[in-house]
């Protein structure tokens, strides 16, 4: 590994693999550092953060800030928190509303060798059903979320914070009353 993580993150930026299949063209986010202690794995960028630049800079970044008992500042402090999501581009909509799914070759892609950089990590969110499948190998998200201490204390598993979540929450109150509160603890543990 000669190349430092700054122009790997260059060559990133400069991807165009799917350009093609991207509705408003190619701009891969990646939020990282090697002194990075956090890694969120999320999905793919919306169209607010492809237009921002920023990601999770909408609702469901909201939520999960929220989730995590963090600030906006150290949420995007990339010394304490990655974002590096399954495909670092915003994939378009789908017909019946939603964003389609991550672009299948992006992590592939990129993902081992921007990995391979983040040294210092000790704790990896699994922000829904594309990174827990892509880590974890196919199964429930409720299933994962609900048995999240299985995966401690490399990968902590997380629905996605879109608004739909909110419905899930809600019938879901074990989510608030035992995982948020162990979340907190174990991000509170690897930022310490």
């Amino acid at each position: 590994m000669n190349e430092t993580l700054e122009a790997l993150v260059q060559r990133v930026r400069q991807c165009t693999i799917c350009a093609s299949e991207l509705p408003l063209g190619p701009r891969p986010l990646i939020h990282v550092s090697p002194r990075s202690r956090i890694l969120i794995a999320s999905q793919a960028p919306g169209r607010i953060a492809h237009e921002s630049g920023k990601s999770f800079y909408d609702p469901s970044g909201r939520r999960l800030r929220g989730w995590m008992g963090l600030s906006e500042d150290t949420f995007y402090d990339t010394g304490k928190v990655a974002i590096l999501p399954m495909g670092l581009c915003y994939p378009g909509r789908l017909p019946n509303g939603g964003d389609k799914p991550p672009r299948p070759e992006c992590a592939p892609a990129w993902r081992d060798e921007i990995l391979a950089h983040l040294r210092d990590l000790r704790l990896i969110l699994l922000v829904g059903s594309y990174s827990q499948d892509y880590t974890l190998g196919r199964g429930s998200v409720s299933a994962r979320v609900r048995a999240f201490r299985d995966y401690l204390p490399r990968y902590f598993p997380l629905p996605h914070p879109s608004w739909r979540t909110g419905v899930w929450e809600r019938k879901s109150p074990w989510f608030q009353e035992d995982v948020i509160p162990a979340l907190r603890d174990e991000i509170r543990k690897a930022l310490a």
